[in-house]
């Protein structure tokens, strides 16, 4: 046979799209052409095939052989189609059996001595997978690197071959339909058992104001912004985050993993993990919402599903900070270049902190600030009005005394707080199937109208502050998770009180 076809898959964003690797071998001069949009790294194969087929005792065909990637249209990048292309060639040539190939899609790249190296992507080319049938209704077999196989088999119906070299992979075809050793097995993850280990706000003393917020923002997904001198544990907090937030469902951390794993960033052992991601202050607006000529996802789709900090949130550019903007509401970033566009998930929760001015001692307890009050007020105005509009929650982190912090005992841990938490959100999932912050408007009327009481202070509030339509409806939805967090089934008085201390802009808005 001078044909053969196999099925392998490009990524697209967080799609993978299914490729079809055509091999033909014709008379000729002996050459090798890889047509079908390939990158520099596809075109390269070539050579890492060649050597891999000789050092592993194939001969290599002296004809002209010709690879098509089908569709012609979308681009290919990375080494994921050696494998398919090197097997093509050995079924075109007659060194391996061609009967069964449809039954199955590959991917890996291959080194030089024939072994089979990891790939980027494979949990997202799986997750891709369980909406890709055959025409009789059943699910191709992925064969994959042993080092992608784990990543790749959480997807629970995906169907996975680890294999370790070339030759591993021809002697699975060899012995078809027999009960020889050589044939490739089902790889099944080894997933940990036991609960994620964050860290635990045990350890921060003091902070009782931050943490009550903190557990709020965690029970009903709300952003928040942290404003207090250098030293009162802004980052800290941050960092106990995660461990409070409900437990991640199965969907949830495919997600979230099926991201990481685009750009190779994902371990097993970081299954059901919340994401932290801690951009520095000089990052790109492109590091931050992802892009590149072959679109990669940035620090807000890594940190899909879980926390997104930014410590020291003014230093950061404010054309970066504005890119936040959308993402923040929509919970999904698109990438637009001039030949692709590629989508990314980006349902992350922000937490931000930022000193209250240039000098960062404003408020303290033992520093004075000498910063003039136009300094102060060009300093938090590096924080667009749009931008802080979208915050549900400004905290006040003060400092605490040091009588107070060497006598303080051990804080409440992230454990009992996450019960709560669950507790709360597990409430608005009976009741309204999301969580409070993803309330639409007309949800809000439904769900989140206060009493009598409620509502006169809310009046006053909205007057007084001169609040934006959404800030007033982010306040609601932040008395929504108080009102949850004391099962209480309708927002009350002490409720929007709450949740006006939270909305303590750093300016009018």
């Amino acid at each position: 046979m001078s044909l053969a076809v196999l099925k392998s898959r490009a990524l697209a964003g967080m799609h993978a799209p299914q490729v079809t690797v055509e091999v033909h071998l014709a008379n000729g001069l002996p050459s090798f052409t890889i047509v079908g949009l390939p990158e520099t790294e596809v075109k390269e194969s070539r050579d890492r095939v060649r050597a891999a087929l000789q050092n592993a005792r194939f001969a290599f065909p002296a004809k002209r052989i010709t690879v098509n990637l089908a569709p012609a249209d979308l681009p290919k990048e990375s080494g994921r189609f050696d494998l398919p292309i090197a097997l093509g060639i050995l079924a075109a040539s007659g060194q391996m059996p061609g009967d069964g190939l449809d039954e199955y899609e590959f991917a890996g790249e291959l080194s030089l001595s024939g072994d089979l190296r990891a790939i980027r992507g494979a949990l997202a080319m799986t997750y891709a997978m369980r909406t890709s049938h055959h025409s009789d209704g059943r699910r191709r077999i992925f064969i994959l690197p042993r080092e992608s196989a784990d990543e790749a088999a959480l997807v629970a119906d995906a169907t996975i071959f680890p294999a370790d070299s070339l030759l591993q992979v021809c002697a699975h075809f060899a012995a078809r339909g027999s009960d020889s050793d050589a044939r490739l097995t089902q790889h099944r993850p080894a997933i940990r058992s036991s609960a994620p280990a964050y860290l635990d706000f045990s350890d921060v003393k003091g902070q009782l104001q931050a943490k009550r917020a903190l557990e709020v923002a965690a029970a009903g997904g709300h952003s928040v912004l942290l404003v207090g001198p250098p030293g009162t544990g802004k980052s800290m907090l941050a960092a106990r985050f995660p461990g409070i937030l409900p437990p991640m469902t199965d969907e949830e951390a495919l997600e979230s993993a099926a991201v990481q794993s685009l750009t190779g960033g994902f371990s097993t052992a970081r299954w059901k993990v919340r994401p932290y991601r801690a951009p520095h202050h000089t990052a790109s607006g492109v590091a931050l919402v992802g892009g590149g000529g072959t679109p990669r996802p940035g620090e807000i789709s890594l940190a899909h599903r879980g926390v997104l900090f930014l410590d020291e949130i003014p230093e950061f550019d404010r054309k970066v900070l504005e890119v936040l903007r959308e993402p923040l509401e929509s919970g999904q970033i698109t990438i637009s270049r001039a030949a692709r566009q590629a989508d990314f998930p980006a349902r992350f929760q922000l937490i931000a902190a930022m000193n209250p001015c240039p000098c960062g001692f404003l408020g303290a307890l033992h520093r004075e600030c000498r910063c003039t009050p136009d300094q102060v007020a060009r300093y938090q105005g590096k924080i667009s009005g749009p931008l802080l509009d979208r915050i549900d929650m400004q905290i006040q982190v003060g400092a605490i005394a040091h009588d107070d912090l060497l006598q303080q005992a051990a804080g409440e841990s992230s454990a009992h707080i996450a019960a709560r938490v669950t507790q709360s959100f597990e409430a608005q999932q009976q009741r309204q199937r999301k969580s409070n912050h993803l309330l639409s408007t007309t949800e809000i009327d439904l769900y989140c109208k206060p009493d009598a009481a409620g509502e006169d202070l809310l009046r006053t509030a909205m007057t007084r502050l001169n609040w934006s339509a959404r800030a007033y409806h982010r306040v609601l939805k932040v008395a929504r998770t108080v009102a949850d967090l004391a099962a209480e089934p309708v927002i009350g008085k002490a409720h929007i009180a709450e949740a006006i201390q939270y909305r303590r802009a750093l300016r009018e808005q």
